[in-house]
């Protein structure tokens, strides 16, 4: 059985902490796209935890960690990764590398910084992780598959080609050094020698555990809103976020994705630049971060401050029908327990009409948030393990979340521990 994890929105809505609950029942566990510019935090046993290339699900022995073919691959940092969980006590994760995954090239990291200084205040607010020079090349196809570094002869042959273009793009937009084809050559063998014992067929592989009734799990980064068709556009990432392209990612048929569980957060928050309607400001917004996710609401990869907004109905009603989800897992519900009444954003006012629906970017510029107030509930839910024990404003509000989703919650989640869930 093949299940999804994808976020309604735009990131950042808790999708580490479902996939490593998850987990726990599951055999394999694939990252299908982006690469190390968005992160998850993850709190267990071993402590708490940012990843950022690995699957969530790395910290059970019973399970197989896939990097996909629709991931950027940057090796030393995957390295890098796995060293910071097993120097910290986990035990080495069992890892498996798509053959036709392709690799970040260190190329790609620079010129992602050049390019955002060079746009200066007309930047996408990237994280500088190389995604979109690395995405660009993939469709330009100049960029390098893993297998590509199995045959030496054609591997030279492309870096000299590839060289010659990059370095005109170097010299005379961005003016800054070439580079050495020998030099990445050396550090695309010193690549190889380190993934080599992981590189698998991972469609293969698939393929036999699905047909073995395995369950696997599709992880999927960032959220629906950060889709480069479906998305904020142009503030979006530069591979599909939709669980939709989980099947492609992964390598396996679309039909086999039975269940597809969309992450909505019980407010918002986003990391980078683009529209953002339910969005607040000044101190509502400081003491909303500061409560929020574990240790307040700061990007996992940047350490940025996120922007905080109220629950979006239209844009998570959206980012659900889009990511196709069959079932919605609430996150951060106990953050908003220190509120009187909770303003919840059920309509966006465009040229003086109200819609529900989600517009183009164009559009959404223009619209303005339109709030219904429920009442708070005023305490603290931690520890609740019953949804017949929370309070009877908390259920309503999630009831509430629910009819506007119309997509059913089947998990609440009141706290950032793996086991503070409720089930329903």
């Amino acid at each position: 059985m093949v299940k999804a994890i994808v976020g309604a929105c735009w990131g950042d809505e808790g999708k580490g902490k479902i996939t490593d609950m998850l987990g726990q029942e599951a055999d394999i566990i694939v990252r299908f796209q982006g690469g190390s510019n968005a992160g998850h935090t993850i709190i267990n046993e071993y402590g708490k935890f940012a990843l950022h290339l690995l699957p969530s699900g790395v910290f059970y022995k019973h399970t197989t960690s896939i990097i996909g073919n629709g991931v950027a691959l940057n090796i030393p940092y995957l390295f890098k990764e796995i060293k910071s969980l097993v120097d910290r006590g986990v035990p080495m994760p069992n890892i498996k590398v798509s053959d036709r995954a392709q690799i970040m090239m260190p190329y790609h990291i620079l010129f992602d910084q050049y390019e955002e200084e060079r746009l200066g205040g007309k930047s996408f607010g990237s994280t500088k992780s190389g995604i979109a020079p690395f995405y660009s090349d993939k469709y330009a196809k100049i960029g390098f598959q893993v297998s590509e570094l199995f045959d030496e002869e054609l591997l030279k042959d492309k870096i000299a080609r590839v060289c010659e273009m990059k370095n005109v793009i170097l010299e005379h937009l961005y003016h800054k050094p070439a580079i050495d084809p020998n030099e990445l050559f050396n550090t695309l063998m010193e690549y190889k020698r380190v993934v080599e014992p992981y590189v698998c067929d991972v469609s293969a592989y698939l393929y036999d555990a699905i047909k073995a009734g395995k369950n696997i799990l599709l992880e999927g980064q960032l959220g629906a809103l950060k889709d480069p068709d479906f998305g904020i556009y142009p503030m979006v990432t530069s591979s599909s976020t939709l669980a939709a392209y989980g099947a492609i990612g992964a390598g396996i048929p679309a039909a086999e994705i039975k269940d597809v569980i969309a992450v909505v957060k019980a407010y918002s928050s986003a990391v980078g630049a683009g529209e953002f309607v339910s969005e607040i400001f000044g101190e509502e917004a400081d003491e909303l971060r500061r409560r929020g996710g574990d240790g307040g609401e700061y990007g996992a990869t940047t350490g940025r401050p996120r922007r905080m907004g109220w629950v979006d109905m239209v844009a998570s009603r959206y980012g659900c029908r889009m990511q196709g989800a069959t079932e919605v897992a609430l996150t951060v519900l106990d953050v908003l327990g220190y509120l009187d009444v909770i303003p919840v954003c059920i309509g966006y006012e465009i040229n003086g009409e109200v819609t529900k629906d989600f517009p183009t970017t164009v559009k959404l510029a223009k619209a303005k948030p339109v709030y219904v107030e429920l009442p708070g509930w005023k305490q603290e839910i931690r520890g609740i393990r019953e949804y017949k024990d929370l309070p009877e404003n908390c259920r309503k509000y999630i009831e509430f979340i629910e009819k506007e989703l119309e997509v059913p919650i089947t998990m609440v989640s009141n706290g950032p521990g793996r086991d503070e869930i409720i089930r329903r």
